[in-house]
């Protein structure tokens, strides 16, 4: 079976206690893949760890157990082939959009000319509608959504192998938060770059992934399922409602994080195995790969 472009394997987090009493387990034996290019949401109870494994695919936190290979090398550190885009923008305040995103660009591109910086920077500002003069205000003059997209611009112009989003649109109101998810569905359709994110919108995820992770609640949180969503792109948020698979997934992911996610919290007693993968049959010589990977449980609803 190949391998996908990112492998987390036995994935685990643990806290110290004050006093040497017994370390925090946050999450434990996270085990999935992503391939080049999908889209995967993940999802799950505040305290569950879902920022933790964000922070350590970036390379910005290290596991206590397990580790992670992307394109075949493992991740240690920070890289310029990881972008993070956070919920609180993180743009630099004596900068301009523009500057800010030339910024990200030039550390990317140390050789090239400021003009060839210039025009690849105005090009994905562009891109997240940033024009007309906005590119160069500073991000106190900049409204929430106008940051956010300098934010996304930044990330996908210095063309990362892996984008990570940390609830980007979290702190939008709804109309904004369209239209940004939409920007970006764009950009991202247009490009091979794979991209993990973070949500607690159940529609949103639907919206955006082609896969959706589903963790327990904490501590010893762990992936329980990863949900396929085969809802043919593109996507209209006005038309997706329509599409017959779209409630399934819905009422699957709601009754998990309503129910499942509390019930499954905290149970060890099968957190060291590996857990089982359920793909839709097509004849009886797949049951040997399904029984032998070590991916979360696999449920796919849509037809």
């Amino acid at each position: 079976m190949s391998k996908s472009f990112i492998e987390v394997t036995g994935l685990t987090k643990r806290f110290p206690a004050p006093k040497g009493g017994e370390p925090l387990t946050v999450f434990e034996n996270a085990n999935f893949g992503i391939e080049k290019g999908e889209f995967v949401c993940i999802i799950g109870h505040s305290g569950c760890g879902k920022s933790t494994i964000m922070n350590i695919l970036a390379g910005l936190d290290q596991p206590t157990e397990g580790g992670i290979v992307m394109g075949g090398k493992e991740v240690s550190g920070p890289s310029l082939d990881r972008g993070v885009v956070f919920q609180n923008y993180s743009l630099l305040p004596w900068l301009s959009a523009l500057k800010n995103v030339m910024f990200g660009v030039r550390a990317r591109h140390p050789e090239w000319s400021r003009s060839q910086v210039y025009e690849h920077s105005q090009k994905y500002l562009e891109m997240v509608g940033l024009t007309g003069g906005a590119e160069h205000r500073k991000p106190a003059q900049l409204s929430g959504g106008m940051r956010q997209r300098v934010s996304i611009a930044r990330a996908f112009a210095i063309q990362p192998q892996l984008l990570l989003l940390d609830e980007p649109f979290g702190a939008l109101d709804a109309l904004t938060r369209g239209t940004i998810q939409d920007e970006l569905t764009r950009i991202w359709s247009g490009s091979e770059q794979t991209v993990f994110m973070i949500t607690h919108d159940v529609d949103e995820a639907i919206l955006l992934s082609d896969r959706i992770l589903l963790m327990t609640n904490g501590p010893y949180a762990r992936v329980a399922e990863s949900v396929v969503v085969d809802i043919p792109r593109p996507r209209d948020r006005a038309e997706i409602i329509h599409n017959p698979g779209y409630y399934k997934i819905r009422n699957h992911l709601v009754e998990f994080l309503a129910r499942r996610s509390k019930e499954l919290a905290g149970n060890r007693e099968h957190s060291g195995e590996p857990p089982v993968t359920v793909r839709p049959a097509k004849d009886d010589a797949d049951d040997k790969e399904r029984q032998s990977t070590s991916r979360p449980k696999l449920v796919s609803i849509a037809s």
